[in-house]
């Protein structure tokens, strides 16, 4: 099939099946419609399989299969909403990716899918199961005729991997690098700020020109390519001032004898080309090649997606300065995770109703009072850093607007109602951003968006209205914004919608260690903000939190709505409730919330971090939405630690609420590794003298617990010089203990050079311990535990309980325990991070029979006799999901269940979200006095 036959097809298949949608009685027909019309299929009965048995409690029907190319599909109707759970025969509720999986783990290993596709009719989610944890590709139907080719995995076996519409902005940013680095050798001193400035500002306008010419906004195709090709290189320069020169001037004002080619070009207006003072250098022939072969010639700018503008423009910054002021640009599916819950849903809702009326009079007048409705809606993003979420944002209104349209004109062919015809307007969109590079390129995504916005709207009614000359834009400001007043951009009474994602920069000292997962942490500046706002309370905050605050200041006393995507460490630990202990007080509250899940960004080689997503206001909703992965719970409550339970703070306590156990950390060394061995090191020593080992014992760290290696360490303690001061190798340790102490910044640590013989904080064990890792993998359904000998010296990574049973054991190795860790601990990168003042001692214990108490202290014999089973498996071993005995899964379960038993949860219907609802309902029972 032929390019502009397949859109043709794609086109009239998206026109007939424009709100059809019933579930039992058109599926079928839809999807061998879209293979035969569509993508070329000659037999699509035989092609594709409807309604084959899968076996789960019961039978179940798939509603379609490719067997050609591993393709399961599960079709909704077009009232469902693809990413909202439905309740199944068994009661459980189950997103339609869900359920597919659920169909996929019960299929034979040669029938499993590639690829799984949910739609609604409207809608096709395409996830990659080669990426099983990855977002999905959306694709509208309307936008079928121009992404038809999302869908060729359906009948090519060789497309391994669905493209992405912005690789073409990938791409894009690959260009715009390489023109970045070949103009920077062009100036004299490329590295003061002026030149940095004028290389940004030349980049975003060529990018713009470059666009221009490729959508039609010039009003010729490569007018811009054309202009330039002629001209030597020693002459651009001057070209490209004249050039700019004119985009600026009105055609009214122009010199009547302009050259003819520059007279062609409109009046651009905007702001874009104003500024004469940026520092524009000589060109050489490579820098022209580039500019017009590679970037204009080459390549199709109309197809840019101005959302991810800012990701484009990141690969022209320096790599070493990429991430300072913690910029992260996000993905069109990040942003809608935002953007949805928060005002599109809704939105979409609305407008599906309004087309729900027969009557033609009616609906168009219910269609134009939508669309006036989308003309006055506000949205603000004081962080908006390259427009992201103020472009998709922008975009969305537009489409919806453009349905509207098409309710209230579609039949009306040419209609010459010049730009009246629109009202959703960019004057709406308001934004905020401390770099001034930032504002221009929020700007120009803006203004392209609302060219290719124009242009569907052109296609659904025809209209005579030009683009050019851009209206002048001044809402998305530079500036500091923790430090300006809001109310002076827009009063916060016309204010609707805040949102974004603010800087995700760490508190000092919280950055993880390992790549991809830190982020940078707070300048003294940064730090200065935080106080304003919070005051030393806030001092163990990381900086997006400040938005937070800021936001809430702004919002009282109105019904703003905002959500903003955060580093997940402001619901962990003590961070939790420096922030939303006071929030709460005032009267705000979280109406929608997503959990902890990797943000990535669209730029091709960025780090990951993990976030949540907050939406609050002072408006309480009766009900709440709270999503986790690809599954959205309805819900009366969400408290600050985004579990659907009772809004209690767990802060910081010495001892147990309602347990006599004592949990410490281990023992640390603050010796540069001085006092610590590996075993080849160990045995050496002991070989060479062998009374040595009195003063070596095992140590352990968390990592080393894990994965049962232990090292070993000089433990000194209690041993008179004369026992160690003899061998030469432990006084050359000790000495260089001594120093790395005297280095460092902290009076305390100096003092402790004066025994260097000592860990720094001796805290051994008299008696057998259970042994917590501090830090352990959030893949593994239980944090491995085990009991050590106190012979073996845990270090600061590890947490010690003396005293225990196996009653303690059983109920601490427990899903119920787990389900607390999940709620109140810190996450550090994918890892949990337990604390013995937050998570362990305000750990809600329950008060079982004598009977309970037995049959728990049995299970948890049962644990430890299944790892018996396997002696040379470490903890990481048998912990891990995928290698995990059966023995020690079973074995575990059955201790869940008979601690579930003691707490008196239903073993059958309690989930994990029921159970951290019942021990926050414990915990506020138990601190009662001290809630008040």
């Amino acid at each position: 099939m032929q390019v502009a036959e397949q859109k043709k097809a794609a086109k009239n298949f998206s026109e007939y099946w424009e709100d059809k949608g019933y579930e039992k009685g058109q599926s079928q027909a839809f999807w061998i419609a879209l293979l035969s019309d569509v993508l070329g299929v000659k037999d699509p009965a035989q092609y594709i399989e409807f309604e084959d048995e899968v076996h789960l409690d019961k039978t179940s029907f798939i509603d379609g299969y490719i067997p050609k190319t591993h393709v399961l599909i599960e079709q909704k109707g077009i009232n469902k909403d693809l990413n909202k759970g439905i309740r199944q025969s068994d009661g459980s509720f189950l997103t339609p990716f869900q359920q597919a999986k659920r169909y996929s783990a019960n299929l034979p290993y040669s029938k499993r899918p590639r690829w799984i596709v949910t739609s609604n009719f409207k809608e096709f989610n395409i996830y990659d199961m080669e990426k099983p944890i990855g977002e999905p590709i959306k694709l509208m139907l309307a936008d079928l005729p121009k992404q038809y080719y999302l869908l060729d995995f359906l009948v090519d076996q060789t497309n391994v991997e669905i493209k992405k519409e912005t690789n073409v902005s990938v791409k894009a940013g690959d260009l715009v690098g390489k023109i970045y680095d070949e103009l920077k050798k062009q100036y004299k001193d490329p590295d003061n700020d002026h030149s940095q400035r004028s290389i940004n500002q030349l980049c975003v306008r060529f990018v713009f020109c470059l666009y221009a010419e490729d959508a039609g906004i010039f009003g010729k195709k490569d007018l811009f390519h054309d202009y330039l090709k002629g001209i030597e290189p020693r002459f651009l320069r001057r070209s490209i001032i004249d050039l700019f020169k004119v985009l600026d001037t009105k055609i009214s004002d122009r010199d009547p004898y302009l050259d003819d080619q520059l007279a062609q070009f409109p009046y651009v207006n905007g702001g874009l080309f104003s500024e004469e003072d940026i520092e524009i250098p000589n060109f050489t022939q490579e820098l022209k090649d580039l500019l017009l072969n590679d970037a204009s010639a080459d390549f199709d700018w109309s197809d840019i997606s101005p959302t991810i503008f800012g990701a484009v423009f990141e690969s022209t910054l320096n790599p070493d300065t990429r991430r300072e002021g913690g910029m992260h640009y996000t993905s069109i599916e990040n942003i809608h995770k935002v953007i949805d819950p928060l005002f599109l849903d809704d939105l979409k809702e609305e407008l599906l109703q309004i087309k729900q009326y027969k009557q033609p009079a009616t609906l168009r007048e219910k269609a134009k009072q939508f669309q006036f409705k989308l003309s006055k809606l506000t949205f603000f993003d004081p962080a908006c850093g390259s427009g992201n979420f103020l472009t998709e944002t922008y975009l969305s209104l537009r489409k919806l607007e453009n349905e509207a349209i098409k309710l209230a004109f579609g039949d009306q062919g040419m209609l010459d109602v010049g730009q009246d015809l629109i009202k959703v307007s960019i004057q709406q969109f308001y934004g905020i951003e401390i770099n001034d590079f930032a504002v221009s390129v929020a700007k120009t995504a803006l203004w392209i968006a609302e060219s290719q916005m124009m242009e569907a709207t052109k296609a659904i009614v025809y209209t005579n209205v030009d683009f050019l000359p851009l209206k002048t834009y001044t809402k998305i400001i530079e500036d500091n914004s923790l430090r300006v007043d809001w109310d002076k951009l827009i009063p916060r009474q016309k204010m609707d919608y805040i949102m974004g994602n603010p800087p995700f920069i760490a508190n000092a000292g919280r950055v993880s260690k390992n790549k991809g997962h830190s982020v940078s942490t707070m300048s003294p500046e940064q730090k200065e903000d935080r106080l304003m706002l919070f005051g030393t309370k806030g001092n163990v905050l990381d900086y997006v939190a400040c938005w937070f605050k800021k936001a809430a200041e702004y919002m009282r006393d109105t019904t703003i709505h905002c959500a903003f995507v955060a580093t997940n460490s402001i619901v962990q630990g003590q961070q939790t409730v420096a922030l939303w202990k006071d929030l709460f007080a005032d009267g705000i509250s979280i109406n929608f919330a997503r959990k902890s899940f990797k943000w990535e960004s669209e730029a091709s080689a960025t780090g990951t971090v993990f976030v949540v997503v907050i939406g609050f206001s002072y408006e309480k909703q009766r009900i709440r939405s709270l999503f986790d992965n690809d599954t959205m719970q309805e819900v009366s409550n969400i408290n600050a630690y985004l579990n659907d339970a009772a809004n209690v703070f767990i802060e910081k306590r010495e001892q147990g609420i309602n347990s006599t156990l004592k949990m410490k950390r281990g023992s640390q060394p603050t010796d540069g590794g001085n006092l610590i061995l590996n075993s080849k090191e160990k045995d050496e020593l002991v070989r060479k003298y062998p009374h040595i080992s009195a003063l070596i014992r095992p140590f352990m760290m968390g990592k080393d617990f894990i994965n049962r290696k232990p090292r070993y360490c000089f433990w000194l303690v209690d041993k008179s010089p004369d026992e160690f001061r003899k061998y030469p190798e432990v006084r050359q340790r000790l000495e260089k203990v001594r120093l790395y102490r005297l280095a460092s910044t902290k009076p305390a640590t100096q003092k402790k050079a004066l025994t260097p013989y000592r860990f720094d904080e001796v805290k051994d064990c008299k008696t057998d311990y259970i042994a917590f890792p501090e830090v352990s993998s959030a893949k593994r359904k239980y944090i491995p535990i085990d009991y050590l000998s106190p012979d073996i010296i845990g270090g600061n990574k590890l947490y010690m309980v003396e005293n225990t049973t196996l009653y303690d054991f059983g109920v601490l190795t427990s899903n119920v325990h787990m389900a607390w860790v999940r709620a109140t601990a810190s996450l550090y990168g994918p890892s949990y991070s337990y604390s013995n003042t937050i998570v362990f001692n305000n750990f809600p214990w329950p008060t079982p029979s004598q009977k309970q108490m037995e049959r728990i202290t049995a299970t948890a014999k049962q644990i430890m006799n299944a790892r018996r089973l396997y002696p040379n498996s470490s903890l990481a071993d048998l912990y891990d999901e995928l290698t995990m005995p059966s023995e020690l899964r079973k074995a575990h379960q059955e201790n869940d269940k008979a601690v579930m038993q003691a707490y008196g949860m239903p073993i059958k219907d309690t989930t994990e979200s029921d159970a951290v609802r019942e021990l926050f309902k414990l915990y506020s029972k138990l601190t009662k006095s001290e809630q008040k």
